[in-house]
């Protein structure tokens, strides 16, 4: 799932004098707004009611936006709940399965195989589960609510012009309950941008046709900036002595300075010496240790949340022949409760942890650092009852 934020978007909606508010108050009058601007935008009356005529608000939506508790968990216990042997199986199967297509991808945007064959595991389970709830409901019903109007309401619009294309039916289209549709959850604007036929029928089918999904999933990767031929996550081993606050993903050194320190690759050898990367400590100094290179970056393009990020990645090393991670023993967490409170904390010294919820994010973990380096302890940018104590 993708959540960049479209905030230009947002900034000229709420300036257009037709337009009902970008979010809240009465539904009705809501969507009479919502109709107003898509004709203003130039699609016709017609059209427009009747893509809009059997749009409704699922609550559904709304308990499962808000709902997030996976995201909690820690990047040892996540990954292994979503990574098995079966799906590794499979993702090898249909790397078989797809040969030429990957091949094309691979020659056309850059992008490794394993890349994509991750996403479309995570994502849904190599197209077995994209998700039962009606696409429009779930664009307006998020674009109505005012958590994050900001993002969905230009993919309604995204939407319509797929309906008015032939490539979206408001009755029928189904997806993910965030808006993302087909075997890699791709949202309307996104299909719009980077949609791609990749099996020939005239269509970009990305719920039945995996050529044109994983051809489509290639060209955004591509269009977010991804530097075909590079690595995007090595597993490493650190020393006891290295300087914790070096590591995450502010700090960049290249492939050899990191050398010189004694970060050593855990399996084979690294690459170009010349390329940047951040040590990425998931779980801190004790736990699982990785090199993170720019494409890596790339990732929280297509999802935020750090833990799927880095579980993503990590699963395409897999896929692509990799060795399993060495978990190490790493010092103990916080529960979800806990986390809050030591969100709550930070927050109060001042730091932007991108809000109180649970979950260790990228803000929370420059947050953590920070605080760790003021207190003496070593910034590893994990947070454990030690620290939580000592705020």
């Amino acid at each position: 799932m993708r959540f960049a934020l479209c905030f230009l978007a947002s900034l000229a909606m709420a300036s257009t004098a037709f337009a009902a508010p970008p979010c809240g108050g009465s539904f009705n009058s809501w969507m009479k707004g919502l109709k107003a601007e898509a004709v203003q935008k130039g699609h016709g009356k017609s059209s427009v009611d009747k893509f809009f005529s059997g749009a409704r608000q699922d609550p559904a939506v709304i308990k499962a936006d808000r709902s997030q508790g996976v995201f909690q968990l820690d990047f040892i216990t996540f990954s292994r709940r979503i990574i098995s042997q079966n799906r590794i199986d499979n993702g090898r199967r249909n790397a078989q399965k797809y040969d030429a297509i990957f091949d094309q991808i691979e020659r056309k945007y850059g992008v490794s195989r394993g890349v994509l064959l991750a996403f479309w595991a995570l994502e849904t389970d190599y197209g077995a589960v994209q998700g039962n709830f009606n696409t429009l409901n779930a664009l307006v019903t998020l674009s109505h609510d005012c958590r994050r109007p900001e993002l969905f309401r230009p993919q309604i619009f995204a939407a319509l012009e797929l309906y008015e294309n032939g490539d979206f039916d408001p009755a029928r289209t189904t997806g993910a309950w965030a808006g993302e549709i087909g075997m890699v959850q791709m949202l309307p604007e996104d299909i719009l941008t980077n949609g791609v036929d990749g099996d020939g029928d005239g269509h970009v089918r990305l719920k039945t046709s995996a050529p044109d999904a994983l051809m489509s999933g290639g060209k955004m990767l591509q269009s977010l900036g991804w530097r075909a031929g590079e690595p995007w996550l090595q597993e490493i081993a650190v020393p006891s002595d290295l300087d914790w606050s070096q590591t995450g993903l502010d700090t960049k050194k290249t492939v050899s300075q990191w050398a010189k320190l004694g970060v050593k690759p855990r399996a084979g050898s690294f690459g170009n010496g010349n390329l940047k990367a951040s040590v990425l400590l998931p779980m801190g100094r004790k736990g699982p240790a990785f090199l993170a290179y720019p494409n890596f970056e790339v990732y929280f393009e297509w999802n935020k949340s750090f833990v799927y990020v880095t579980s993503a990645a990590y699963f395409a090393t897999r896929l692509e022949g990799g060795p399993v991670y060495t978990a190490g023993n790493p010092d103990a967490g916080l529960s979800g409760a806990q986390m809050k409170q030591l969100q709550q904390k930070l927050t109060n010294r001042g730091h932007d942890v991108g809000g109180i919820d649970g979950i260790l994010g990228a803000k929370t973990r420059a947050a953590v650092q920070a605080e760790q380096k003021r207190l003496g302890l070593p910034a590893d940018a994990w947070p454990t009852p030690a620290l939580l104590n000592k705020l």
